[in-house]
């Protein structure tokens, strides 16, 4: 299922807390920074944070400056994103500034706390997502019935800890406050717990005032049938090498990216490369791999439309390809159509040998682009 794109948003001292543990919330940057976060919630669609920053913090999360509001209006918008909180228990404080600022807001919870959160007659639509709360099922209810295509996500520690714990961050913005806070008791951004292998991207560093922003993208791949974040952005790049592929008028633009556990990239590859007129995307990409490489074995192999079962062309097809190298999931855009091979099913193949296959349906559109001539 398609989720929103999840953005984390976090200022913090140089030794990582939000906040202090004094009655008043501490201030980690300026104007410069706090107009350049009124920006990014201008342009977002829905805003999030847990139950416990409101409490903390009685924050109002609004689009502060008027023109923005207006540029909303103009482009058929809501003045304000969709405000979002998350509460497993549903005790939330009726009085909070967040009820009472902004548009339309709503609230993810259990079964029981929607019980107590509706007891509260919160100007809220109340989301129950079951016995626990499923980060999962929030955002998808998010991007199929709200329509968010774009969430941020402003806290507080335990929210950026567990989104970012299960892979569904696509971007962390972090800013970096020159100050120390020094006190244990203080909360800070990042919990302990189980965090995806590998080195975040780093897209962006700019100062703002005395304050640095720095933007990062995760780069591992996920380890099994669920999709994470990183994998939209690998399979993205797979449906780009697609387009460059030479055309064809007997054979798919394909495009294909083999990344490591760490989310280093190991090789790609893209149809007719180098002038041969008959390789595959996936038998490109993984010529390109030592045989012996340990990381293949829990490498991902990105490929926009699934590895063939049949070919002419070759003795064996990138399906088989795929399972001799020793890689345990794949992840790709586009099931084989009958253009060529009728009932091709390599992702059937692969899942029946071990293999976990994700699909990801809202990339269809993109790795057709380049085959349209042929459909």
């Amino acid at each position: 299922m398609p989720y929103p794109y999840v953005l984390l948003s976090a200022a913090v001292s140089l030794d990582g807390c939000l906040d202090d543990t004094g009655p008043d919330r501490l201030l980690l940057s300026g104007p410069a920074d706090f107009d350049r976060v009124d920006e990014v919630r201008a342009s977002v669609d829905a805003i999030l944070v847990g139950a416990g920053t409101i409490r903390a913090d009685n924050p109002r999360l609004l689009v502060n400056a008027p023109e923005r509001r207006a540029a909303r209006r103009a482009a058929g918008r809501p003045e304000y994103p969709l405000k979002v909180t998350v509460s497993g228990s549903g005790e939330l404080d009726p009085d909070a500034n967040f009820w009472h600022t902004g548009g339309e807001k709503v609230v993810y919870t259990t079964d029981t706390g929607a019980e107590r959160a509706r007891s509260l007659g919160l100007a809220a639509d109340v989301v129950p997502l079951g016995a626990r709360l499923d980060w999962r099922r929030l955002l998808e209810h998010l991007h199929d019935v709200r329509g968010v295509r774009r969430l941020m996500v402003e806290g507080g520690g335990t929210v950026h800890t567990q989104l970012l714990q299960e892979g569904l961050a696509d971007e962390l913005q972090l800013v970096l406050a020159p100050l120390f806070v020094g006190d244990p008791d203080a909360p800070r951004l990042f919990g302990p717990g189980g965090y995806q292998a590998g080195r975040l991207r780093l897209v962006e560093t700019r100062p703002i005032e005395d304050v640095v922003l720095m933007r990062y993208e995760p780069t591992a791949p996920g380890a099994g049938p669920l999709p994470v974040a990183a994998d939209h952005h690998w399979l993205a790049l797979a449906c780009d090498l697609a387009a460059a592929c030479p055309p064809s008028r007997t054979a798919f633009s394909v495009g294909a990216v083999v990344v490591a556990a760490d989310g280093t990239e190991l090789a790609r590859g893209h149809s007719r490369e180098a002038g041969d007129p008959v390789v595959h995307a996936e038998e490109a990409a993984l010529a390109k791999i030592d045989p012996a490489d340990p990381r293949l074995a829990t490498a991902t192999v990105y490929t926009s439309l699934e590895p063939c079962t049949h070919r002419a062309s070759r003795p064996t097809p990138c399906a088989r390809l795929v399972l001799d190298a020793g890689v345990g999931r794949v992840v790709t855009a586009w099931r084989e159509p009958n253009t060529f091979v009728t009932g091709a099913d390599g992702s059937g193949l692969l899942a029946a040998a071990g293999v976990d296959v994700v699909v990801l349906p809202e990339y269809e559109e993109r790795a057709e682009a380049p085959n349209r001539h042929l459909l």
